[in-house]
Formats: structure tokens, sequence, C-alpha cells
């Protein structure tokens, strides 16, 4: 049987620590870079990943000089090239730097050393997103840290760039909680939708998506003017659109709908909606079928809602995805759905008994099956 893939293993292991310290030993002669590697490793097996990352932040702390001057710069002179300016999208970096703007996060976020620790974090975002790290400054120092990020989103550097977005991000996942105003963002998305660079642009959509659920007025009246500015390629402009409302869309939003054209009451008949097993068990997938016969020309956007069984016996409603389509009148259209229920998944957990698999299109509900996990 193969081994299971550890994504926390993969992103921090011996090799990549040694990497670092290597690094860090070639600018600091002083290091005890084999004490430090010790050390290190010895806690991986008893912690998960983001521990991981604050416990080499913590090693920094022992085996860098007690002033964080002096350390900082030790951590900067060891970071590698910038990441490749020629890259358009998913270039994250590697993980392995990111204890370095947790150390910066952890001893530089005081008024002492706030000048210097922005211009850091600044210079590490080429190696690491500092997306997370910046979430500090901006609770403690908002102004100084929005003159930094503003400047950030008129760099020649794309990932000085995209933390410009995605550190303000109202609702950045697994990431600290920032106390701030959504509207103070918006100078900042001026300067960056009409990006080059889909890693850009992608972060704009992310963080309108997150303002939708909060005042969707405000992110519908945004969009629109941007796409009547015309400043940003029509295909993309069109992907910030259909990204950034995705949330409403599931929601059934009527304004998002006919923001993109759709009706939220599309001429459309469903015929033989069916699953295939009405019992199924943690492993297996529950697939189901249907026909979607129009009565006009349509666009339509399919999606089902899977309502999970929760520890108190309720059920908790989730939307995912099929797929967007046009029907001629007349025209029939079969689709055919599998949805897996993962062995050990970290993100759900499963509970057996009564589940539904709901049919939605164009936010419209078109009936529902039970079946039965076990």
């Amino acid at each position: 049987m193969a081994e299971k893939y550890s994504m926390k293993d993969d992103l921090f292991n011996a090799k990549k620590v040694n990497k670092i310290a290597l690094e860090i030993e070639t600018v600091y002669k002083g290091f005890k870079r084999v004490a430090f590697e010790d050390e290190v490793i010895s806690k991986f097996p008893e912690l998960e990943l983001k521990e991981r990352i604050f416990h080499i932040k913590d090693m920094f702390k022992k085996y860098l000089p007690d002033d964080y001057i002096v350390a900082t710069n030790i951590l900067l002179d060891a970071l590698p090239q910038e990441l490749d300016a020629d890259k358009n999208d998913d270039d994250f970096g590697d993980f392995i730097y990111s204890p370095y703007s947790e150390y910066v996060a952890e001893f530089g976020c005081t008024k002492e050393h706030l000048d210097f620790s922005l211009l850091a974090l600044k210079e590490m975002t080429k190696r690491f997103s500092i997306e997370f790290s910046i979430r500090d400054f901006i609770n403690n120092f908002p102004k100084e840290s929005y003159k930094m990020l503003c400047e950030c989103s008129l760099s020649d550097n794309y990932h000085q760039r995209r933390v410009a977005s995605e550190g303000l991000r109202v609702k950045l996942p697994w990431a600290k909680k920032i106390e701030i105003d959504y509207h103070d963002n918006f100078p900042i998305l001026e300067n960056l939708y009409f990006d080059k660079t889909r890693y850009v642009t992608r972060s704009v959509a992310n963080h309108l998506n997150d303002i939708s659920k909060i005042d969707a007025p405000l992110v519908l009246e945004t969009l629109k003017r941007w796409k009547s500015s015309n400043k940003q390629d029509k295909k993309e402009i069109e992907f910030i659109i259909n990204h950034a409302l995705r949330t409403l869309i599931k929601e059934g939003s009527k304004d998002a709908l006919a923001f993109l054209g759709f009706s939220v009451n599309p001429k459309i008949e469903i015929k033989n909606f069916n699953i295939k097993k009405t019992e199924v068990v943690i492993g297996e997938a529950v697939e189901f079928d249907f026909e979607i016969v129009g009565k006009k020309d349509e666009g339509l956007i399919v999606d089902y809602i899977l309502h999970f069984q929760t520890k108190s016996r309720k059920l908790s409603p989730k939307v995912h995805k099929i797929k967007k389509l046009s029907i001629k009148s007349e025209e029939s259209i079969k689709i055919v759905k599998k949805h897996l229920f993962k062995v050990n998944m970290t993100t759900r957990k499963f509970y057996s008994g009564m589940h539904k698999v709901e049919l939605q299109i164009n936010g419209k509900s078109y009936g529902s099956l039970e079946f039965t996990l076990s």
C-alpha cells in the first residue's frame, strides 16, 4: 500500500531544515547549525504544520543573536534569490521560509522596530508570502501598515502587489482576524484590479468575495465600474467577476445572477432525478444523475447542495459546483455526478444518518433526494 501523503512532512522536513540552516551558516559564522537542526527536527513528529512554523521561529530566537535587528538582518542576508519574476501564477514559494516573517511579527511588531520590520517583511514576501504575519502589524499599527501595503500595491514585484490585497482580506482563511474597516481597502484594490498577473487578480477576486459576505451591493457596484473602465483585459475581468461573485451565486443572489446575465427563473424542466444507491458507506461516493430540458435558450449555473448530517443531528448545507452551460429550446442535457466521502478527511467530520442531495440551478432549488451515510 502506498504511503499516505503528509503535507506537513512534505513542507517541513530534515532536508528543508538543513537547507535554511546552511544558508544561515553562510552569513552567520557563529551559528550552531547542527544543534539548530537537531533541535528543530526532534520536535517535528509531535507538531502539526503551523506548529512547525512557530517552532522554527522559536529556534531562530534561541540560536540567533539576542539583538532583534542583528538577528533579522542575518535572516534577510540568508534569504535565497527572489522568486521568478517571469511566472504569472501559483508561485507561493517554499513554506520553509514562512517562519522568517513569523519571527518578525513575534519580536519586531513594536514602535521601536516598526519601520525596520515593515521593510523586512517587504523583502521576505518575495520568497514566501507574509500575508499572515502582516496582520499583527495591521492590528497594532494600522496607519503605517496601510502605507506599506499601498506601496506594495504599486511595486514592480508581483509578490509584493499580491500581498497588498491578500494581507488585508477580511476573511483570510486560517489567518488571525484583523480589526479594519473594509472600505479602507478599496484604494489598494483600485491599484490592483487591472494587474496583468493572475496571482494578483485572483487575490483581488478573493478579497471581493470576502467582502460580498458583508456588503454585496458594494461589491457589485465595484465590479460594474471596473468592467466599464476597460482597464483590464476582457477575459481577465470576467475571471475576476466570476470568482468574486461565487459565494453570491451559490446563495442565489438575484442581483449577482442578473449581472452575470443569468435568469433567476430559467425556463427549464428537470427530469429523471435519481440517486444510484440510497445506502452509502464512508469511502464510497453518492452518485446521482438528472436531465435538464430547455424550454428556451438559457444560460445555466448548475450546482448541487449536499446536506450533511451533524453531531447535533441537524442538516448542514454545502453548495458544490457542477458546471456552467448553455441549453437551447427543446434540448435535453443529461448530467451524472459523483461525490466521494473520503476517509479521514481533515476538513470535515462525517456523521452517519440521513443526508440529502439537492439540485440548484441559477440559485433556484429543483428538488432533493435523501440517502443514508454509514
